[in-house]
């Protein structure tokens, strides 16, 4: 599991490296976000729900079957989008309610 994280479209607020439980997300010295070992990424996906212009991808390999698919999330009001891009350009989502995320 890993993130992908783009610079051009990080606008450096910094709210993804204070929620990463394993720190692997640091600002650079332009303030943008990186990060310098993805495969040690847990897959907990705190950064993605964190990054409001969708900087940070998540990627769905094959062993998740994902196929090399890309997540970003999105929230709306009390529902978390979560968009998936998949390779072929086709795209998916799922609509999480948060106050019902919890229950199970």
């Amino acid at each position: 599991m890993s993130i992908a994280i783009n610079a051009k479209q990080c606008v450096g607020c910094g709210k993804c490296s204070m929620v990463c439980p394993g720190s692997l997300i640091h600002m650079n010295a332009d303030g943008k976000a990186f990060i310098k070992y993805p495969k040690d990424c847990w897959g907990c996906t705190s950064c993605l729900k964190e990054c409001a212009v969708h900087a940070i991808r998540f990627y769905l390999g094959a062993d998740m079957g994902g196929m090399g698919s890309l997540v970003h999330t999105e929230k709306e009001g009390d529902v978390l989008r979560w968009i998936i891009d998949h390779p072929d350009g086709k795209t998916s989502e799922i609509r999480i309610h948060t106050k019902q995320s919890n229950q199970y």
